[in-house]
């Protein structure tokens, strides 16, 4: 049985559900860390990172592979659903808002002093993206472009614009300390 993504990857193409599985085995750690920097609920996460998969086996025909890996591609799905997730948790704590009830408890909320996660989630999402896969991920530039299927100059400007409104938010944030 080969191991390394290229063969999984080949094995899931054909079906072989057993393949999309240790795929995820082999994935799931980082996929669930990426997802767990985006979003308070632990459950979402988890959530965001199933949903992924399920769309990899979904679009198993039209993945973009970065070096014969489908790991680039997950990532950029797991930021969309946990986009997705948390835009749906607001519009439901709205919801809950406007219903009457005699005891509320406080929503909860995520603990990140230094804001910087708070500053990343105000980006625009392709902003966000391209941030993600090269600052937290470590991708190269070539490699985000493969994935997002992107010309390499779009990701260096929304990397360029990305990193000067977060020095620009950390910034103001920090002076507020003061």
């Amino acid at each position: 049985m080969d191991d390394a993504d290229p063969g999984l990857w080949a094995r899931v193409r054909s079906g072989d559900e057993a393949a999309l599985a240790a795929l995820f085995d082999r994935h799931e750690p980082r996929l669930f860390r990426h997802a767990a920097r985006l979003l308070t609920s632990r459950e979402d996460a988890k959530d965001a990172v199933t949903i992924a998969f399920f769309e990899l086996w979904r679009k198993r025909e039209s993945v973009r592979l970065v070096d014969g890996s489908p790991l680039p591609w997950l990532l950029t799905t797991v930021a969309n659903c946990a986009r997705n997730l948390e835009r749906s948790g607001r519009r439901y704590r709205v919801l809950l808002e406007r219903t009457p009830a005699s005891h509320r408890a406080p929503a909860p909320t995520a603990h990140d002093e230094s804001g910087v996660l708070a500053s990343l989630k105000k980006l625009p999402p392709r902003e966000q993206s391209v941030i993600v896969l090269s600052v937290l991920e470590g991708y190269p530039e070539r490699d985000i472009a493969d994935a997002l299927g992107i010309p390499i100059g779009t990701v260096k400007s929304r990397l360029s614009r990305g990193k000067a409104r977060l020095r620009d938010e950390l910034t103001s944030l920090e002076a507020s300390w003061a």
